[in-house]
């Protein structure tokens, strides 16, 4: 049995599109499913557009995700370069192969003239071919092209009297014909490839036995399959998947359209936590990371499992009930005949549910280590982290409970780290609760029974509460509501007994005190 030999080619643009790691994924999936190789190839020979620095971010979600690739950059392999920028002889040995069988040939006409051709055949409500007057030119006509620096594009030379057909992995028996495609360009003026070309020569010397992309490029699919057959290359199995749509809508998710997320109600959240969290610790905001970018998930605090988990499932089933899957799992069930050929639709609830499960299954010391470097980055904990402080970030964790999702949750609750005269105040909270008539004396009272109290547990902290309540003949409500804005500055939050327990004595009476100093 022939090898399976997966493949994924980003453009180092500076980020890694969420939709464009699904592709990457489902590629890696159907490689390690298999026992085959994972090929990670660079096409960067638009040199105008990439930068090198531009790599990081596409190496570092690949490793983020633990997706490692067989042969490509930092790895090597028997079928290098891995860069199209360095695969230059391979394209023009090509090209020199079509010219000589005449299956390809140069093109001289102007863009004028291709103007006109268009025209023309629009008049004549037909479609467009290129008319191939190049090839009526005479040895020495093209000499003066040559001379008057005009060297001209090469194009494919297309059998218009027959048909391309694909059994497509996904989408099942694909054709068009030929009688319709125009003469494609395959390089450039300059001498430089062109993606349909370029790719294909690359996938044949790379042996790539599966093509497995978004369905956006299904429309190069006839041109590479001729120039797979005039080439004499071993055409590739291609499987093209869905994209992923943006929420709510039928339309790819892009980051052309990031502006217009922020109003999308599914990504709201996502964006207001960017702008919350990034700036704490020195990354900018959601201008600088989005929820389109496979980073964003790194820096707000996702596990890879999660994202890992939830990628597989954009547009790929197990069945029709299983969600939270393994790594090992997925691997095992990945199928190509799994894959649907609907629009897959971005769901952040999903994707946090995902997270959530896979928080669960980590254990508190993980979660400390998780939530630290966020403390750390946002100056709420010294970088040299003590035992005492490791113990405190655990009890808040534990108190926390569900409400740390995502790492970066942790900062949501910094007023635990906060000095007692830097503890900020919900301004709208603190005059309901706190100058509301009445709290203030109920609060000095309190505070003087929390002053002699033995035990400051969260259990008897609220028996006494209880107590005090009873004997002041008042509603709970009334007293407490103002005691969690007195020692937290927010209306809401954990289990006021458990805060109490958390901050200690000492700091829970110079809460009080501050409040109270504040009315």
């Amino acid at each position: 049995m022939t090898e399976v030999r997966t493949r994924f080619a980003p453009s180092p643009t500076g980020y890694m599109h969420i939709g464009g790691m699904r592709t990457a994924l489902f590629n890696w999936l159907w490689a390690r499913h298999n026992g085959g190789k994972f090929i990670l190839r660079i096409d960067d020979t638009d040199r105008e557009r990439n930068v090198e620095a531009a790599l990081e971010p596409i190496f570092a979600a690949f490793r983020w995700l633990e997706l490692d690739w067989d042969e490509g950059p930092d790895v090597g392999g028997p079928h290098g370069p891995y860069y199209q920028s360095q695969r230059g002889e391979l394209y023009h040995a090509a090209v020199k192969q079509l010219l000589a069988e005449n299956k390809a040939y140069r093109c001289y006409d102007t863009p004028e003239q291709i103007q006109a051709d268009r025209q023309q055949a629009e008049q004549d409500k037909r479609p467009y071919l290129n008319t191939r007057r190049s090839l009526e030119l005479s040895e020495s006509q093209r000499a003066q092209h040559e001379a008057d620096g005009n060297p001209g594009v090469v194009r494919l030379l297309v059998p218009r009297d027959q048909k391309v057909i694909i059994e497509d992995a996904v989408r099942g028996r694909v054709e068009w014909d030929c009688g319709l495609i125009s003469d494609p360009v395959i390089v450039r003026a300059n001498g430089s490839p062109l993606y349909n070309f370029a790719t294909v020569v690359d996938d044949a010397q790379l042996e790539i036995t599966h093509v497995i992309r978004a369905e956006e490029h299904l429309s190069n699919t006839p041109t590479q399959v001729l120039l797979y057959e005039a080439l004499g290359y071993t055409q590739p199995v291609f499987a093209h998947i869905s994209f992923v749509t943006a929420p709510g809508t039928s339309k790819k998710l892009s980051k052309r359209d990031i502006s217009k997320y922020r109003n999308n109600p599914a990504f709201r959240k996502m964006f207001e936590a960017a702008d919350n969290v990034f700036p704490a610790i020195g990354l900018g905001d959601s201008d600088t990371l989005n929820p389109v970018m496979v980073e964003y998930y790194e820096k707000i605090g996702y596990l890879p499992e999660a994202v890992f988990n939830g990628l597989s499932r954009f547009g790929w089933s197990l069945d029709d009930k299983t969600e939270i899957m393994s790594r090992e799992t997925i691997i095992d069930s990945f199928t190509l005949d799994r894959v649907v050929k609907s629009p897959a639709g971005f769901d952040p609830d999903k994707l946090l549910s995902y997270q959530v499960h896979w928080m669960n299954q980590r254990s508190l010391d993980e979660k400390i280590d998780g939530c630290l470097p966020y403390l750390i980055k946002a100056s709420l904990v010294d970088e040299a982290v003590d035992a005492s402080t490791r113990e405190f970030v655990g009890r808040l964790i534990t108190v926390l409970d569900d409400r740390i999702k995502v790492f970066s949750d942790i900062l949501e609750h910094a007023d635990f780290f906060a000095a007692e005269d830097e503890l900020p105040y919900d301004d709208k909270a603190f005059d309901k609760r706190v100058r509301k008539e009445g709290a203030a004396e109920l609060l000095v009272k309190f505070r003087s029974q929390l002053a002699d109290a033995e035990q400051f547990d969260a259990a008897s902290l609220d028996a006494l509460m209880h107590s005090f309540v009873d004997a002041e003949g008042i509603k709970i409500g009334e007293i407490i509501h103002a005691v969690r804005v007195a020692v937290t500055g927010k209306a809401k939050g954990p289990g006021l007994f458990d805060c109490l327990e958390l901050l200690g004595k000492d700091r829970a009476l110079r809460r009080f005190d501050r409040a109270l100093e504040k009315l």
